[in-house]
């Protein structure tokens, strides 16, 4: 079995998400099944809307139910939004473990870190399972935290620098 591949795309500037579509449309081209979970997204679901008029082996899945973004639910919004985020963690978990796609998206896990949802060492199992799996993992977000830098093999920042 091949050894797993992990990519983050960080940064202050937009395309994240959208590199993380294209590097998912191309292996679908290549014959390769496709997850994406979306952390911390709130309404922001252009891309994705798209992805549902194509024919392609992508499955997509949002465990959060607000429509809002994070920091604007109160205190008890958040505790919510919370178990949902960990419900999308162990939904990535089970990926894994049954080896049910050949490459795993996970949009905005970096963000949940930033929030504390999660800490550093949660995400590095997902990725050291995502390895011995040989699978395929990109993880998006603004932070890049070093300790996920050893398990990594690609970071690309995408950066916005002042305007004009």
């Amino acid at each position: 079995m091949n050894e797993g591949y992990v990519e983050i795309f960080c940064g202050n500037g937009q395309g994240k998400t959208s590199m993380a579509l294209g590097k998912s449309i191309r292996a679908c081209s290549r014959g390769n099944s496709v997850v994406i979970i979306q952390f911390l997204k709130g309404r922001e679901t252009e891309e994705l809307n798209y992805l549902n008029n194509m024919n392609l082996d992508i499955k997509l899945f949002r465990f959060e139910k607000s429509d809002r973004s994070f920091e604007e639910l109160d205190e008890q919004e958040q505790a919510e939004q919370r178990e949902n985020i960990i419900n999308g963690l162990n939904f990535a978990r089970k990926l894994l473990t049954t080896c049910e796609c050949d490459q795993l998206v996970l949009d905005e896990i970096l963000g949940v870190l930033d929030h504390g949802i999660v800490q550093p060492e949660d995400l590095i199992q997902l990725i050291v399972k995502g390895r011995e799996e040989g699978m395929h993992m990109i993880l998006t977000g603004r932070s890049m935290y070093q300790e996920l830098q050893p398990y990594v093999d690609l970071v690309t920042r995408v950066e916005t620098e002042g305007s004009k």
